[in-house]
């Protein structure tokens, strides 16, 4: 019988290593958290996320079949959010993730971490390749879940995908399917291209081939968020502005007021996206053009549909390698920027600006959900020291949203700039002349 004024009673923990094995330290006695250091006291004392099941029970088989005949082959209907049969051409359309599981309420209410089972922490021991036994004709089909999500039985020609929430991180609580087609995509990257084509780089241009553009499923995490923050800072009023000396000796100065701001500000996010990969997340501006990717959202989240892996026929993905904890730092950060843009407006008349000097950060609750979003990528390595440089130019799968990251010729760069600045001077000396 375990006595009611004493700690909980312990698990009954068996094998090498469990606490059974190792009596207690004489005259030990439970940590107190409240001696512990401030973040390791908050993590012990963080109440167990909150887990959502989203997911689809009747597609763990590997298979997706029309509601009508049947058939497995099944495939995304370009441009629209549907799925159409390839055999008796039925259609129909994904559930809204959002609308089959509450995802857009309660953000205010939100307490503590909720995560989504597709968003769980990934298992270190668990495969990418995943192989599935054909209930067809019994054949064993393997799927790569780094680079694919479906695949085709060899023999009698069912279509498999990965549906199942095993915790390797592929599979993600919903999808936003492509609308933008290829044929858009390239027309929209050959268009960026040709208005940077004067400065490209020459071997660029004489490999540049926009047909290469592969269409891509991003891991993204989705976080909605109830937040507080206090900012404390100094703001300065303009009093006076004045003049001293003359010719190369001028100097103008300023005179102001200086007050203590404190502002506090109570904040929800909704459908904030996070880079889930690690590779994508790493924005080194020396090595990469990761940061192009982020220059196209936002994407319409709200649209986003339970995981259904016959959205990705035919279509590449990377896969997620980032958890919630690694993850938080990221958007805290996040937070802190959005805080600022919220008392932005209550600091106008500190004409001379305000320079935050303390900030808070506050996360009453969260609510994670792992999503991939559609990119059409272009890519180009260009050669040179540490690796060279890898430039990507984006599409918006959603949008067309187009940005990128094109290499330049320096010295074609050099010659306008200085035929820029001749002809400037030569437009100054006329005025000059004509005034006298």
């Amino acid at each position: 019988m375990s006595n009611s004024n004493g700690p909980p009673p312990v698990p009954p923990y068996t094998g090498p290593g469990s606490p059974q094995d190792v009596p207690p330290a004489p005259g030990s006695s439970p940590i107190d958290p409240a001696t512990l250091p401030g973040p390791i006291r908050d993590e012990v004392l963080a109440p167990d996320p909150v887990a959502i099941d989203t997911s689809a029970d009747e597609l763990k088989d590997g298979l997706n079949r029309c509601p009508k005949c049947g058939a497995t082959d099944i495939r995304q209907k370009p441009g629209s959010d549907l799925l159409v049969c390839q055999y008796c051409r039925h259609e129909w359309h994904g559930e809204r993730v959002e609308e089959e599981f509450g995802l857009g309420e309660g953000i205010d209410k939100l307490q503590g971490t909720v995560i989504a089972s597709g968003a769980q922490d990934i298992a270190a021991d668990t495969a990418s390749l995943m192989t599935f036994k054909c209930t067809g004709c019994g054949a064993e089909v393997m799927v790569n879940t780094e680079t694919a999500m479906t695949a085709r039985c060899h023999w009698c020609r069912h279509v498999f995908g990965v549906n199942e929430q095993v915790a390797n991180g592929a599979v993600p609580d919903a999808v936003l399917p492509f609308h933008i087609k290829k044929e858009d995509a390239v027309a929209r990257i050959r268009q960026f291209v040709d208005k940077r084509r004067l400065f490209a780089l020459k071997a660029f241009k004489e490999q540049f081939t926009p047909e290469n553009v592969g269409a891509v499923y991003l891991p993204y995490m989705i976080v909605d968020g109830n937040t507080s923050a206090d900012v404390v800072g100094q703001g300065e009023i303009e009093t006076r502005e004045y003049t001293t000396g003359s010719g190369n000796d001028k100097k103008t100065y300023y005179d102001a007021d200086v007050y203590k701001v404190e502002r506090h500000v109570d904040f929800t996010v909704d459908d904030l996206p996070l880079e889930s990969s690690k590779a994508r997340g790493n924005l080194d501006t020396k090595t990469n053009t990761n940061n192009i990717i982020n220059t196209i959202l936002p994407f319409d989240t709200k649209n986003a549909v339970k995981w259904n892996a016959s959205y990705l026929v035919s279509v590449s993905s990377e896969k997620r390698d980032l958890d919630v904890e690694k993850l938080r730092p990221r958007l805290e950060d996040e937070l802190l920027s959005i805080a600022r843009a919220q008392v932005q407006k209550s600091v106008a008349k500190y004409d001379r600006g305000v320079r935050w000097e303390q900030e808070h950060l506050s996360v009453h609750g969260t609510r994670w959900v792992s999503m991939y979003l559609p990119v059409w990528l272009y890519s180009y390595h260009q050669p040179g020291p540490n690796g060279g440089m890898l430039h990507y130019i984006a599409v918006n799968g959603r949008t067309g949203e187009t940005m990128g990251s094109v290499p330049v010729q320096q010295w074609k760069l050099l010659m306008a700039a200085l035929t820029v600045g001749t002809f400037l001077e030569g437009i100054a000396i006329w005025i000059v002349g004509n005034m006298s």
